[in-house]
């Protein structure tokens, strides 16, 4: 079965021909046409497209405005114009474009993981994601070297192609792989892009920014500085090992994480300051989440169905 491009571009092939009023092939239109539904369907597509762009054209040209009332009864039939043909041909050529472009879109589909859940998706034989909880990543069923992180975080190891990089879209931030294994979290708080193998280009067409084995790039939320520092390349990824290790984080931080590694509603509490850090195993809060307190130091209580974290 022929591709939706090919057909569409059969399709405008048709108009084209048919358009023509020394066209003559009617039986070889009819036998393509009822080759394939899909043909039909191409076609009235195409030819409603191109119809709109001749009536814009039609629109504009021009008319025996100036003939007197009994004149105009008088005037001669109207032939076509050259240049009306030539218009039609070029909202032809417009159209042809509008397809062109219409193939080069992206085909995404969503991959979606729940609080609490993780999930790998393997894109070929070298080169894999692996989602987090609370996370969505688009992928582009034309192209297996792109991926969108809508929100959440995702653990890319990526099959490094200089003539085809693996890029990922964040927000309005791009990342570009050199042969690697990055994490990237993009939520509430902001953005961060941690390596442990390879490198990461971060905003090639902007800050333009090499993130390096060992060294985590952040940004808050709403700001427009990034900072760049060292970390365990061993850290990277480790939420996939069921570990999470924080470092002067914000309590806001620290309850983003923990609800998407173990799906309780963990929350920050209002108003509540200080920085938190230390490593923690998440299985044991999944039957414990109080326990969390004396892991990390921290005040807990159960409230209206969350789990409100403070300074102690």
């Amino acid at each position: 079965m022929a591709s939706d491009n090919v057909i569409r571009d059969e399709a405008l092939g048709w108009t084209v021909r048919v358009g023509d009023p020394a066209f003559a092939d009617w039986e070889a239109f009819t036998l393509w046409l009822e080759a394939d539904p899909a043909h039909a369907r191409a076609y009235d597509e195409v030819a409603a497209s191109v119809a709109d762009a001749a009536q814009l054209v039609v629109a504009v040209a021009p008319a025996n405005d100036d003939l007197k009332p009994d004149e105009a009864d008088e005037a001669p039939p109207r032939r076509r114009r050259p240049w009306l043909a030539s218009a039609i041909a070029a909202s032809l050529a417009v159209v042809a474009g509008f397809w062109a472009f219409q193939g080069q879109q992206r085909d995404f589909y969503t991959v979606e993981t729940a609080l609490g859940e993780t999930r790998r998706v393997t894109l070929d034989a070298d080169t894999h994601i692996e989602l987090a909880g609370g996370t969505a990543v688009r992928f582009d069923r034309k192209d297996k070297r792109y991926a969108q992180l809508d929100h959440g975080q995702a653990l890319f190891t990526v099959r490094h192609d200089a003539a085809h990089p693996f890029e990922v879209t964040v927000g309005k931030e791009r990342l570009v792989d050199i042969g690697t294994v990055f994490d990237v979290r993009h939520d509430a708080q902001g953005l961060s892009v941690a390596v442990s193998e390879g490198a990461v280009q971060f905003d090639p067409d902007g800050a333009d920014v090499r993130v390096s084995p060992g060294e985590v790039l952040r940004r808050a939320a709403g700001a427009g500085e990034y900072t760049l520092t060292r970390l365990p390349a061993e850290q990277v990824g480790e939420w996939r090992e069921g570990r999470l290790t924080f470092e002067s984080a914000s309590l806001e931080d620290v309850a983003a994480q923990l609800k998407r590694a173990t799906g309780i509603e963990y929350v920050a509490s209002p108003g509540g300051s200080g920085t938190v850090s230390g490593s923690i195993l998440v299985a044991p809060l999944r039957k414990d989440p109080a326990s969390l307190g004396a892991l990390l130091g921290l005040s807990v209580r159960s409230e209206n169905g969350h789990w409100v974290i403070g300074s102690r």
